[in-house]
């Protein structure tokens, strides 16, 4: 069952059948019960009006065997005095049910005791001599008129005689139009709702499957990417504009960003490759010639190509931390402090200073403003700046130099892995090209930026800022 309807088409087809399949089945029933309700009620009110037409016979005097009512046409007509006994009946009728009195044959009248004075049942108000009551009682029953059997509705109604004293007329209406229309009615809904549900089902099962047509397209497109490993393919995008047009459009966005993603990795890992590789190759060669002629061994470039590394190795690891969403602690730091800290022992960097508090990591926060100072102080002239102040809800840090500063075209490049501008090419003077890209990426994950700008001296400014704490 669960892999029968394991589709969103199967899925959507049994919804949408079993909610029409309710409504028709609450629709049908409500039209049955108002169509017997509308034809019970015209019954009553045929069999009222015969009532009453005897009712004005009889109190108009007319003798029990004249009564027109009781030729039988219209329906069993049944008179009862006040101790419902039968004084007048329709002609031919054999059986009744349904009325006060099970009898189908006039009772001889009887003298009235005291007794049956007192058990005369009218508990409404008293009659009038020639008058009839305002309101008729109804009931169902079933009647046998010269061998045919129905089932009727009786009206009764009273009427107070001058000489015959009170009496009730009940009369009936056949109720075989109610039954047979009831019937045709519930037959073809039988027939019809079976065959309006196969169209709702076969038609619900077509429009899902065009609709989901370009799903399908998706789907296979993202299969062949899978397996081919290729992310510069793209999924089609229907020209529907509507939710599967959107999935389409995201689709597209996400394997974007995902090629973007992998295309990063992908030079990240050679350019990283590439900057280890000569340092290491340095290394060993210093250790080889060291080995071979152990009186020309450099030490120093040892330990030089060896600090290197080190710090390679550090920036290398805190990019990976940072790429796998590492996210910074909710200490309050004082930056102003923090930038007096990482300022003290260089020269020509000054700093201007008012308290100012954010909340992140020390260390990392620390090593932003260590990667601007040296590469501030490795494109000064002669001066580098350190600025601290607030801003609104910001935190703004300003280091500035008076070098030859940031061509505007470059400006961001500056900030991406493993990017050295002609002035920085030395790997002994710029460093591996991290130091920005580091600085940018802290600052993003304390939910802060940095850019680079033109200075006062007409250096490079690179500006970050953070949130308060």
């Amino acid at each position: 069952m669960r892999r029968l309807f394991g589709s969103v088409r199967a899925r959507a087809t049994l919804g949408a059948t079993l909610v029409v399949a309710v409504a028709l089945v609450a629709a049908g029933a409500a039209v049955l019960l108002s169509l017997r309700s509308n034809l019970i009620g015209e019954a009553g009110t045929q069999a009222e009006r015969s009532a009453r037409a005897v009712a004005s016979e009889l109190a108009a005097g007319t003798p029990y065997d004249k009564l027109s009512g009781l030729d039988g046409d219209e329906g069993p007509v049944q008179v009862l005095d006040e101790h419902k006994r039968l004084v007048a009946a329709s002609e031919d009728l054999e059986r009744i049910s349904g009325t006060d009195t099970g009898k189908v044959k006039p009772e001889p009248a009887a003298t009235p005791s005291g007794d049956d004075d007192d058990d005369s049942g009218d508990a409404g108000e008293p009659l009038e001599p020639g008058e009839t009551s305002g309101e008729s009682v109804f009931s169902n029953g079933s009647a046998t008129i010269d061998g045919d059997a129905e089932d009727y509705r009786f009206a009764a109604v009273e009427v107070e005689t001058q000489d015959r004293g009170h009496l009730t007329v009940y009369a009936g209406s056949p109720l075989a139009a109610e039954h047979g229309a009831v019937r045709s009615a519930l037959t073809v809904m039988l027939i019809g709702f079976p065959l309006l549900l196969g169209v709702v089902a076969a038609v619900t099962w077509l429009v899902t499957r065009r609709a989901l047509r370009p799903v399908e397209g998706i789907r296979r497109e993202m299969a062949a990417i899978t397996h081919s490993e290729d992310l510069a393919r793209r999924v089609p995008e229907p020209d529907t504009h509507d939710e599967i047009a959107r999935l389409a459009s995201t689709t597209n966005e996400t394997l974007a960003a995902l090629e973007t993603s992998v295309e990063r990795q992908r030079r990240f890992v050679a350019d990283a490759s590439h900057e280890l590789r000569s340092p290491i190759a340095s290394l060993r060669t210093q250790l080889e010639v060291a080995a071979a002629h152990p009186e020309l061994l450099d030490l120093d470039g040892a330990v030089e190509d060896t600090v290197r590394l080190q710090r390679l190795a550090a920036d290398l690891l805190l990019l990976a931390r940072l790429d796998a969403g590492e996210r910074p602690s909710d200490a309050k730091i004082d930056l102003a402090g923090l930038a007096r800290e990482e300022a003290e022992g260089r020269a020509g960097v000054t700093v201007d200073a008012e308290p100012v508090e954010v909340a992140g990591s020390r260390g990392q926060l620390r090593r932003v403003l260590a990667n601007l100072l040296d590469n501030a102080q490795r494109h000064a002239r002669s001066a580098v700046t350190v600025s601290v102040r607030r801003e609104g809800d910001r935190a703004v840090v300003e280091v500035a130099d008076d070098g030859d500063g940031v061509p505007e075209d470059d400006r961001e490049r500056i900030f991406e892995r493993f990017v050295r501008l002609d002035a920085a090419r030395s790997r002994d003077d710029g460093g591996a090209g991290l130091g920005l890209a580091i600085a940018r990426d802290v600052a993003v994950r304390h939910g802060g930026t940095l850019r680079a700008g033109r200075g006062p001296a007409g250096g490079a400014l690179f500006e970050l800022r953070l949130p308060l704490a």
